[in-house]
């Protein structure tokens, strides 16, 4: 009898593999990022962790024997949604693993832009000596978290240490610890004049598509910064940079983009009130550690069992 199998599309180290193979000895077990190895397998495998372009011709077609599709990565946007729905295959997200590293990321960002590091930095590198007139502070001010998810929520616990306002949006609008006032999506437009800092950290649904245009930044304060470390397609990148030279709002922190990577020609490059990051907010070295222990063997632990993984269940309805 042939053995069930898995494929990791990742490469591992020794002690993740062998807490996987703890869970299903009697499992094949394939952990490999070459296209070479994975591809091979990927037509037999019950279960793929590690979601890979071209994938889709060997585990999405009729012989497949896929039941469960773990990604590697919080966003399941670029996934081919409808055919992995149509085929009942289970799919579960590494949402929530970037809480930290994204979270400190979005801190560096409105800080460096408050206290103008990365204009010292320029200014480092070109010998001057100039105050650049700095004379903002974070503490006391209000924050904006535009998707209060694990991400959202570390980042209300660390503004509190600021002594912040924190105002939230989510879906059900249900309250969250340390988020002082909750509003749902349909009330942006009474959340954003009220921030100094407005944070996007949403999935890229349909309905979050195109969510922040000339509108949205019409209604925040022009002394306000917007920071996106969500998606670019959630902004109407056009309509942001001139938002930015039109002094609509006072600066950016980018480290999603609607086409990546971002062009040279990108106004954003040029610009002193943008900090750029190339989309690696949520990059840390316990990346796998976190997919692997906190999602992927839990989750595992429960198929085997008979039941449907619970962590980060994707609803296609909602696209996330």
């Amino acid at each position: 009898m042939k053995k069930r199998k898995i494929v990791i599309t990742q490469n591992l180290e020794h002690g993740h593999i062998e807490q996987i193979k703890n869970v299903i000895p009697d499992w094949e077990l394939i952990v490999s990022k070459d296209k070479e190895i994975y591809l091979k397998h990927a037509k037999d495998a019950e279960i793929i962790a590690g979601w890979k372009k071209g994938l889709e011709e060997f585990c999405l077609g009729q012989e497949s024997k896929l039941k469960w599709l773990q990604t590697w990565s919080a966003g399941v946007d670029s996934l081919p949604l409808e055919t992995i729905q149509s085929r009942n295959i289970t799919l579960t997200s590494a949402n929530g693993v970037h809480a930290y590293p994204i979270s400190e990321t979005i801190f560096a960002l409105m800080l460096g832009l408050t206290r103008k590091i990365h204009t010292y930095v320029k200014n480092q590198q070109a010998k001057t000596w100039h105050h650049a007139h700095m004379g903002l502070e974070l503490h006391e001010k209000t924050i904006g978290i535009i998707g209060v998810g694990e991400i959202g929520k570390e980042t209300a616990k660390i503004a509190k240490a600021f002594g912040m306002n924190i105002l939230g949006v989510r879906h059900s609008g249900k309250p969250v610890d340390n988020v002082d006032e909750m509003y749902t999506p349909d009330q942006l437009e009474l959340l954003l004049p009220k921030c100094d800092y407005v944070v996007v950290t949403l999935p890229h649904t349909k309905e979050t598509h195109h969510l922040f245009g000339t509108e949205q930044f019409k209604q925040m304060k022009t002394s306000a910064f917007f920071i996106n470390i969500g998606r670019g397609e959630i902004v109407v990148e056009k309509e942001l940079v001139e938002a930015l030279l039109e002094g609509t709002i006072a600066g950016a922190g980018l480290d999603v983009f609607e086409k990546e990577p971002l062009y040279t020609e990108s106004p954003f490059w040029e610009m002193e009130n943008v900090i750029i990051t190339p989309h690696t907010s949520g990059s840390t070295e316990f990346y796998n550690k976190r997919v692997v222990e906190n999602i992927f063997i839990p989750n595992l632990k429960d198929y085997i069992s008979g039941k449907t993984p619970s962590i980060n269940l994707v609803d296609f309805s909602k696209g996330y």
